[in-house]
């Protein structure tokens, strides 16, 4: 199986369905508020950081760990 290789232009709602630990990683930058949020069926990680003031790249790192 090929490893799924995330980009910080991914839709956070398509990185949660992608794979299951995503979800830890997520919440670790971004809390919890994503998992209700409308916004993340069309909110890339790059947008999210620029909004929580992180740099998206520390994102992707740890999702592309998993």
């Amino acid at each position: 199986m090929e490893k799924t290789k995330f980009d910080k232009e991914m839709i956070i709602g398509d990185v949660l369905a992608m794979h299951p630990g995503a979800e830890e990683v997520i919440k670790k930058y971004f809390g919890t508020g994503c998992f209700t949020c409308p916004g993340m069926k069309m909110e890339s990680i790059s947008f999210g950081a620029m909004m929580h003031g992180i740099d998206p790249e520390l994102v992707v790192k740890d999702l592309n760990a998993l």
